[in-house]
């Protein structure tokens, strides 16, 4: 068997992890970064090279073999989620009730953006708590739905060319059970007015805010004075929230929802050169009508907006709340005998990343690419680094 001569799994061109190799030292060198976000960016650039360490394949058949290293399967990592998105969309199928959901996405204003970066656990937090507490309270008005329902909430911090932006995806069942859970209640048009949602979230938060800051668990940022300015910045504007229309069943839903969750904040696929000290990189802008465009930024900024988007040490940026927690399973099955609707069956739950592949794809990985007819074993082992 031949020497192993390569040091990286190459899957694409360009990658996130190629542009730390290349400038991250540089980055290092005039950068400060918190103990979560420099061991995202060490595994993040050594992700399926020599230094993860692996093995070398070889087929059973013929003379063929391949470098197989481990994958290093930060969250934050581009190349290490896909498979963790298959297994997760294929959960969360099985245990949706089956009706029409809605895509509810509730923001914060920019003035609020400082507060959150130097207090992002507990605003995070916040952030998702007050934004399912909106929709609770609002649907189980009687004037909108008069039900109890439930959410699937997930966390994004950036938009599209890397900037910071805290927001909530929250995906709504169109409907919920009634308080003496004997009847199910269709929302049928729309969930609620999203200005009644904008100004309860608003208000929740706040609450929540005052709270915290009795207890000093909140630090204010250099550009607020006192609790005063903070509830004048937060009342100021107004906060957005947006509802697309419903969509159809749990597989369209959390296939699109899907999205989301295992997504950080750019993928490989986005990125289209680098050089002289910059990255260039596609993105979409959503105020303009010619959406899609390219964007070129400093090596260093580049890396720092990236980084601005590692989340702190487990924390859960996927949450579940009323009807769609899993303490409230009999609930949720009770909501399913009421619909008549039978669930639906997971697939993927329990199998490995090869598993999944294989079931997803129809192809097996073991099966030597070259010749065909032999099946790919271990030859060697490779320590990392």
């Amino acid at each position: 068997m031949s020497t192993v001569s390569e040091n990286v799994n190459r899957r694409q061109g360009l990658e996130l992890s190629d542009i730390f190799r290349r400038y991250g030292e540089d980055f290092l060198s005039s950068h400060m970064l918190c103990p979560d976000q420099l061991k995202a960016y060490r595994t993040i650039r050594d992700c399926r090279t020599v230094a993860m360490g692996g093995h070398v394949e070889g087929c059973d058949h013929c003379t063929y073999h391949r470098n197989a290293y481990n994958s290093c399967r930060n969250r934050h990592c581009n190349k290490c989620q896909y498979a963790k998105q298959l297994q997760w969309v294929d959960k969360l199928q099985a245990n949706l009730p089956v009706c029409s959901y809605f895509h509810v996405v509730f923001t914060i204003p920019q003035s609020l953006h400082k507060l959150f970066y130097i207090n992002q656990r507990v605003c995070y937090d916040l952030l998702m708590k007050s934004s399912w507490q909106a929709v609770k309270n609002v649907t189980a008005n009687p004037r909108y739905l008069g039900a109890r329902t439930g959410a699937v909430s997930v966390l994004h911090t950036w938009g599209q060319s890397l900037t910071y932006h805290p927001h909530v995806h929250l995906l709504v069942p169109a409907g919920g059970i009634t308080d003496d859970e004997m009847e199910w209640k269709d929302a049928k048009d729309y969930l609620a007015p999203v200005k009644v949602l904008s100004k309860v979230f608003r208000g929740i938060f706040w609450e929540w805010i005052c709270k915290y800051l009795s207890k000093e668990k909140i630090k204010l940022s250099d550009d607020l004075i006192n609790k005063v300015d903070l509830k004048k910045k937060i009342y100021e504007k107004n906060w957005n929230v947006y509802a697309k229309r419903p969509l159809a069943s749990p597989r369209s839903v959390v296939g699109y929802l899907g999205k989301y969750t295992h997504r950080v904040a750019i993928c490989n696929s986005r990125l289209l050169a680098m050089g002289n000290g910059k990255v260039t990189f596609r993105w979409k802008d959503y105020r303009r009508s010619s959406r899609q465009g390219w964007m070129t930024l400093e090596a260093n900024e580049f890396i720092a907006r990236f980084m601005r988007h590692i989340l702190p040490k487990g924390f859960y940026k996927v949450r579940y709340y009323g009807l769609l927690s899993p303490v409230n399973k009999k609930l949720k099955d009770m909501c399913a005998e009421l619909m008549g609707r039978s669930e639906i069956i997971s697939l993927l739950a329990g199998l490995t990343a090869k598993e999944v592949f294989r079931v997803v794809t129809g192809k097996d990985p073991d099966i030597c690419p070259k010749c065909k007819k032999g099946k790919m074993m271990v030859r060697l082992h490779i320590d990392p680094g």
